[in-house]
């Protein structure tokens, strides 16, 4: 509401220390190395699930720290939770389309 109007705003900022900022900013960091070492692995029909699950934990700090989210209200962590639900659907999907493909040798 405005001002003055003897209603105050229960929305509390969370002041987030630097020193936190730089730890998730030097993990960040890590990961993307773990990401490109990972890369340069053959994890055969795993691939994807190491590369999701590296992607997942990135994205999970992000959403934490960066947006403020660890901080926030409860329905905003049910909204971004059911987007995560079903994101896990769609990898899963993805997953099993991977694991149940035949394999095809080419006669070129």
């Amino acid at each position: 509401m405005g001002h003055g109007t003897g209603q105050e705003s229960t929305h509390e900022h969370h002041i987030i220390p630097f020193a936190t900022y730089l730890k998730v900013f030097i993990s960040l960091l890590v990961l993307t190395v773990i990401t490109v070492a990972a890369a340069r692995v053959d994890f055969g029909a795993l691939n994807a699930v190491v590369a999701f699950a590296i992607a997942s934990v990135k994205a999970g700090l992000v959403l934490a720290i960066f947006m403020h989210l660890k901080y926030d209200d409860k329905l905003n962590r049910v909204i971004i939770g059911s987007s995560v639900f079903f994101l896990i659907i769609l990898w899963i999907f993805c997953i099993l389309d991977i694991f149940t493909r035949v394999g095809q040798s080419s006669t070129l």
